[in-house]
Order: C-alpha cells, then sequence, then structure tokens
C-alpha cells in the first residue's frame, strides 16, 4: 500500500489530490519506433555490447527498446540489410558474425573508398582541419608509448573518421560507414594483438601528413598501404582460433 493512500479503517479528510494520475508510456510505434530501434541495437552491436551469434528476441528486445514488436521487426530487416544482423528462417534473428575471409573482402572495398576520401580530404582541408589532425596524431603515439592500447583503438577510428568528415564525401561516407559496422569484431582483435599498434602508428601518420599537407594522391596511396597491412594482419591470424572468437 503506497504511503499516500488513506486507510481503510476510517474516512480521509485530506482534499483529494490534483496531480495527474502515473502515465504509462505507450510503446513507439511506426516509423518513429524503426529508426528509435535501428538506431540503438546498431550502436549496441558497434560497441560491442552484442556479441557475433548473439540471438535477438523480438518481445525482449522491444520491451527493452520501447517500440512496438512491429517496429522492431521492421528494425530488423534494416540490420540485415547493413550486414549487422542476420535472419534465420523459422529461428528468428542473431547478430551476423563476419568470418575472416568476409573481413579481408571488406577491407579490400575500404582500400578504395578510404583511399578516395583521403584524396578528397586533402584537397579540401583547413588549418584547424589539418592542427585537429596532428593532435590524434600525436594522442596516438603517446598511448603507443604508455601502452594504452584501447584509447589507441579509439583514436584510431577517430582518425579515419575525421578524415572521411574533411573529404566531404557523402556517399563513400555512408557505404563506409555499413562496411566498417561489420568489421567492429576483427579490428578490435587487431587493436590489442602484441606489436599492432607499434606497427601501424607510422601508417597512420603518413597519412596525417599527406592529408594536412594537402597532397591527395600521397595520401590516398598511404591510406591504401595501411588498409593493405590491415589485410595481411587479418590473414596472419590463426584462422580456426579467429573464426571462434567470432561465433
Amino acid at each position: 500500500m503506497d504511503a499516500a493512500e488513506p486507510s481503510t479503517s476510517r474516512p480521509s479528510t485530506a482534499p483529494p489530490s490534483t496531480s495527474p494520475p502515473p502515465v504509462s508510456l505507450a510503446p513507439v510505434a511506426g516509423a518513429t519506433g524503426r529508426r528509435l530501434a535501428v538506431e540503438r541495437l546498431r550502436q549496441a552491436i558497434l560497441a560491442g555490447d552484442m556479441a557475433p551469434g548473439q540471438r535477438l528476441v523480438e518481445e525482449e528486445l522491444a520491451g527493452t527498446l520501447g517500440v512496438t514488436r512491429a517496429s522492431l521487426r521492421a528494425a530488423l530487416f534494416d540490420l540485415a540489410a547493413e550486414g549487422l544482423v542476420e535472419r534465420i528462417p523459422n529461428r528468428g534473428a542473431r547478430v551476423r558474425a563476419v568470418t575472416l575471409d568476409e573481413a579481408v573482402a571488406i577491407t579490400e572495398c575500404r582500400m578504395v573508398l578510404e583511399g578516395l576520401c583521403a584524396a578528397k580530404a586533402a584537397e579540401r582541408v583547413t588549418e584547424p582541419d589539418a592542427a585537429r589532425l596532428r593532435q590524434i596524431g600525436e594522442e596516438m603515439e603517446r598511448s603507443v608509448a604508455e601502452g594504452e592500447l584501447l584509447k589507441y583503438s579509439a583514436l584510431n577510428h577517430e582518425l579515419h573518421r575525421l578524415v572521411r568528415e574533411i573529404s566531404g564525401q557523402a556517399v563513400a561516407t555512408g557505404l563506409l560507414e555499413r562496411l566498417n559496422g561489420q568489421l567492429v569484431r576483427h579490428q578490435f582483435q587487431l587493436s590489442l594483438r602484441p606489436g599492432r599498434p607499434q606497427a601501424s602508428l607510422p601508417e597512420h601518420m603518413a597519412i596525417i601528413t599527406a592529408v594536412a599537407g594537402h597532397r591527395p594522391a600521397e595520401a590516398e596511396q598511404a591510406i591504401r598501404r595501411h588498409l593493405r597491412s590491415v589485410i595481411s594482419a587479418l590473414a596472419d591470424q590463426d584462422a580456426p582460433t579467429a573464426q571462434e572468437e567470432a561465433r
């Protein structure tokens, strides 16, 4: 019994409350609910809060996200189109696990698109942009020197994001964001591999130098060299182990 509820032993002389009764929020429906579910699920998958292979139970997720089951189901179709979710006939949906071979193929596509963005960024870069790129480079150097691998990984993502932003190439950026979402697991594993940050740091510094220096051709080649290095690092992984971790 609520403390404010009158006793049943005698009538209450207190005036009725003027406060409105608590409102139970209805689940968000339609296109709004669909967008909300897509954004929150995508964020959870990219952040690693949902592991590859994890089942996505519609009723449970709809309740957690505060959307209708219809909106949740539509969102899962959208995420399946992005390659983040896979739908299994008669079994529902789960977070899609990207195999090592797929990760290599996706990185080959990234090489072309990120090369384009780097070249465009070098053409468009302003002095404030260049200063921000150099600042990220300095922070990356410190994080490697101090062994802060998680920070280095975050700065790595921020550098690539900033180059895309500076490029102004919205189409390539949209495609890359969808491709990168599928690689989160493998990228995280690479960033924590002993010796990998030390190997990739000079590659990132070359990208920064070329973009900040307004050298488009050099910037494109620098990012292609970096991604070829990523492909080699992926290929060098023990395939059975990598596939087991990706389940």
